[in-house]
């Protein structure tokens, strides 16, 4: 019995771990998850990002560029700030100082962290950091540092007929 109950709590935490692990929040405080931008039929770049980062700064306009690009055909942008709630201001600001308009949500820096690492078994490095899920909403590709948006694209092309014949 003793055991019984120590499982339980073992699985109970994981859980709860697990479920922060996915869990993240919109600008206005909303609770989000990736599933929920993922699977709808675009292949979906998610581009993990914080407001101090140098590389994120300097190249965001390529990713609102293939945004803009493929948003209305075969692809969108998430975008998952690693400010967490300390910063959520920064994250407003750059939001706004970049004028992204693909849809972002903020995390926890350890959440992130450890999701990344549960979805791709690779060691979390940092910002900015990928991951390019099929229209399926399967995870296809990961990716620690920054990835020219033609990569992407190439890697879509490649990637779609195979990811259509799996419908």
């Amino acid at each position: 019995m003793k055991q019984t109950v120590r499982f339980l709590f073992v699985i109970m935490g994981f859980l709860i771990v697990t479920s922060s692990w996915a869990a993240f929040k919109d600008f206005d405080g909303k609770p989000h998850q990736l599933t929920e931008f993922t699977g709808k039929g675009k292949w979906t770049v998610v581009m993990f990002w914080a407001s101090d980062c140098r590389v994120c700064n300097a190249e965001i306009g390529q990713y609102i560029q293939f945004h803009q690009d493929h948003k209305d055909k075969d692809a969108s942008i998430l975008g998952v700030s690693l400010d967490g709630q300390a910063r959520l201001d920064a994250a407003r600001d750059f939001i706004k100082r970049h004028a992204v308009p693909f849809p972002n949500l903020v995390g926890e820096p350890e959440d992130i962290a450890n999701l990344y690492q549960t979805l791709t078994s690779n060691e979390w490095v940092g910002t900015p950091s990928f991951l390019v899920y099929s229209p399926q909403g399967k995870l296809l590709a990961a990716q620690a540092g920054a990835v020219p948006p033609e990569l992407i694209e190439k890697f879509i092309q490649q990637n779609s007929k195979s990811a259509n014949q799996g419908q």
